[in-house]
């Protein structure tokens, strides 16, 4: 695939142009002053720092992206969970073993074969013994053109397996939704993942589908059945955990109270036992009295 100037991709509606300096992001610099005197400088990300980020960048995301990528690191990670070695790195830089290829900052990448733990900012593969299996990248408006072009040819030269593109753009007013997958064949170049007749694409080194349903992006595992939202999950969980609390909260509440009206209803119970039998013996001593 052939790269495309950024003029070319703006007439076929893979980028927009930007309006904000840091819609991509930012990141801070150091400048000095007349005086000798360093300052931080907030720098504007370029759609090239985007391409080959640094480590302390300040990329955006959208909130939809966000959640598709939470998604999918969830799955991954719990469907990879039997292999110690399976790591599910989400936003995480790659440092390619290929001097030609800078490092990229994949959405989600799997690798696998991973001797250790480490809370990684780059993961360097030549440091590691292990390049990434699979990239999952979510298109931007912004920066989709990444996507589809660069990252897929500069995937291709370092040798990564499969590439995953989750795609969702605006054409002729409407919302396009799809699913790309490629794996290297034996020559290295990229080859079409075709997809099964609902449209679901296999991920056969994590062993899920992959698919849009509707407006949301979804797995099903190998009997096709839906994999839910652990998110959405650990939310509704939560919440009736609260609830949960809040009716033994309720409850404990109104059994203290009835304990307490007992109490009470004991006490005032004693108390005219008490003032009854006082008043026997007043009755008593009076007759005695009266007696005499």
């Amino acid at each position: 695939m052939s790269i495309l100037t950024l003029e070319m991709a703006e007439t076929m509606n893979l980028t927009e142009q930007p309006t904000d300096p840091y819609l991509y992001g930012w990141r801070y610099v150091t400048r000095f002053a007349p005086d000798g005197e360093m300052m931080f400088v907030l720098q504007p990300l370029t759609l090239e720092d985007i391409l080959h980020p640094q480590e302390d960048d300040h990329r955006m995301h959208a909130h939809y992206h966000e959640r598709i990528c939470q998604y999918l690191g969830d799955v991954f990670a719990s469907y990879l969970a039997h292999d110690p070695t399976a790591k599910v790195l989400a936003d995480v830089r790659i440092g390619w073993d290929n001097r030609t290829i800078k490092p990229h900052t994949p959405d989600i990448s799997v690798a696998f074969g991973v001797s250790h733990e480490e809370n990684w900012t780059t993961f360097y593969e030549a440091k590691e013994g292990v390049r990434p299996t699979l990239v999952v990248e979510v298109t931007s408006p912004s920066t989709r053109l990444l996507d589809l072009v660069n990252k897929f040819d500069e995937y291709e030269v370092v040798g990564l397996e499969y590439y995953i593109i989750v795609d969702q753009h605006q054409q002729a007013g409407e919302e396009q939704r799809r699913v790309l997958g490629y794996r290297l064949n034996s020559q290295g170049r990229y080859v079409m993942l075709e997809p099964n007749e609902q449209g679901w694409l296999w991920l056969e080194p994590i062993g899920v589908w992959l698919a849009w349903q509707g407006e949301t992006l979804v797995c099903y595992d190998k009997a096709g059945q839906l994999i839910p939202n652990y998110t959405t999950l650990r939310e509704v969980q939560a919440e009736t955990e609260a609830k949960v609390e809040v009716a033994e909260a309720r409850a404990q509440a109104a059994e203290a109270k009835a304990e307490a009206a007992e109490a009470q209803a004991q006490a005032e119970a004693t108390a005219r036992a008490e003032l009854e039998t006082r008043l026997q013996q007043l009755e008593a001593e009076l007759r005695r009295l009266q007696g005499k």
